[in-house]
């Protein structure tokens, strides 16, 4: 398929945006569609800032859609380079988040990943052991932020866009981790899939033919992971003996698509065997906690519960308390309404032993007993901010409060995060 083949049947009349790095990529595909439909389109430039010539590509961004006649954001973004991904994916990770951000109600954005991008894709996920929802590579579209991303090149190949490129004249900015043999992606263009085609000629067609074979596959069983999931959902969390009991074709795309949702990372697979082996041999009086990077899951109450893996609590943290924005450690922001007429608390951590009257109730009661009689998941008790009058516990916001805090506890607000 050539270029003008594949952006023959863009939708007439929606907006189009560009993701526009300045590569020989994206620049074939703008031009050629600042050619053919210049009008509503326009062009989305991020700048990550990796390398010393990252403003100078943006600027050569700007002048080259100047001559164009077509307009160019750019967007500055920040590389999370110490969150344990890896340059690639954290770049990756920012750009999309910036791309959401940027796109405007019903307008589409525009990808040139192309043929052999595909063929990377499905070699490297192959390599890192990715089942058929990474084997299937990369999707022609998705919903993205207000709009919807579209990639109208994968049956393109590199080829034909570089010799696009030279037959109008243009120059490329040239973006120095392309052969960046330490990069992965770099080193299988260059060394291993050469060997491939001149061994296998047809091997790039061959393995997108797979890939397309192979994403029918995985919408097959997602259909019926997400259906399994809707039965399984128990308020966020999930039940863990109906996962336990799915096909593991199921239930490893389910289990990564719920962590996910809660910005959380999927285990590896040694992980998940560890985590559905709690299940199954864990006493039914323990609360099994499988945790990897960031994450924690907890088994609890017949439930998998997945939370953001805190800090270690410092020990006997306390601090006085007016009602101003206040960070308890652990995860919790307390606060009080503007004008409440508060007494001189002081707020603590849980140390064990401590106990409260809550209104209504004869006799005080144990905070043990109250998270056991009310359900307060285990992980979240420690991590609980407890006011005290003086030496007497008079409230633990948002559940349990006793007679002397009922004049100003409802203007006391906490709010959890990451539970």
């Amino acid at each position: 398929m050539n270029l003008a083949t594949a952006l023959a049947d863009l939708p007439a009349d929606a907006p189009l945006c560009v993701a526009f790095s300045g590569g020989g990529d994206s620049m074939a595909l703008l031009h050629a569609l600042a050619a053919m439909r210049p009008a509503k389109l326009r062009a989305l430039h991020v700048n990550h800032g990796l390398q010393q010539a990252s403003d100078d590509w943006a600027r050569r961004c700007e002048t080259f859609c100047h001559g164009l006649g077509i307009p160019l954001t750019v967007v500055r973004v920040v590389v999370d380079m110490i969150g344990g991904q890896g340059p690639e994916a954290a770049a990756r990770d920012a750009r999309y988040t910036a791309f959401a951000a940027n796109l405007g109600e019903g307008e589409i954005l525009l990808l040139a990943h192309h043929r052999d991008d595909q063929v990377e894709t499905v070699l490297l996920k192959l390599l890192r052991g990715a089942g058929p929802a990474g084997l299937a590579g990369i999707r022609p579209s998705r919903p993205l932020g207000h709009g919807r991303l579209l990639r109208p090149l994968l049956k393109v190949p590199r080829a034909q866009l570089r010799s696009y490129l030279d037959h109008h004249g243009l120059t490329p900015v040239e973006d120095p981790s392309n052969t960046d043999h330490a990069m992965a992606r770099s080193y299988l263009r260059a060394e291993i899939l050469p060997r491939l085609a001149g061994h296998w000629p047809q091997a790039a067609q061959s393995i997108v033919h797979a890939a397309h074979a192979t994403a029918a596959a995985a919408d097959f069983i997602e259909g019926h992971w997400r259906q399994a999931w809707k039965t399984l959902d128990r308020d966020g969390a999930l039940d863990a003996a109906g996962w336990l009991a799915l096909h593991e074709a199921l239930r490893v795309p389910l289990l990564e698509a719920w962590l996910h949702g809660r910005g959380l990372r999927a285990p590896t697979t040694a992980q998940r065997l560890q985590l559905e082996a709690q299940i199954a041999h864990a006493a039914a009086d323990r609360v099994p906690c499988v945790g990897w990077r960031g994450t924690d899951v907890h088994v609890w109450r017949g439930a998998l519960h997945a939370v953001r893996r805190h800090p270690p609590l410092p020990a006997h943290w306390e601090s006085p308390w007016n009602g101003d924005t206040l960070t308890v450690p652990g995860g919790a922001t307390l606060q009080a309404s503007a004008g409440a007429d508060l007494p001189e608390l002081t707020v603590r951590l849980r140390l064990g032993g401590e106990r409260i009257r809550p209104v209504g109730e004869a006799h005080t009661r144990e905070l043990r007993d109250l998270f056991q009689r009310d359900a307060v998941p285990p992980w979240r008790r420690q991590r609980l901010p407890l006011l005290f009058l003086g030496a007497e516990l008079v409230a633990v916001p948002g559940l349990w409060w006793s007679d002397q805090a009922l004049p100003w506890i409802q203007s006391v607000h906490v709010a959890h995060v990451n539970d």
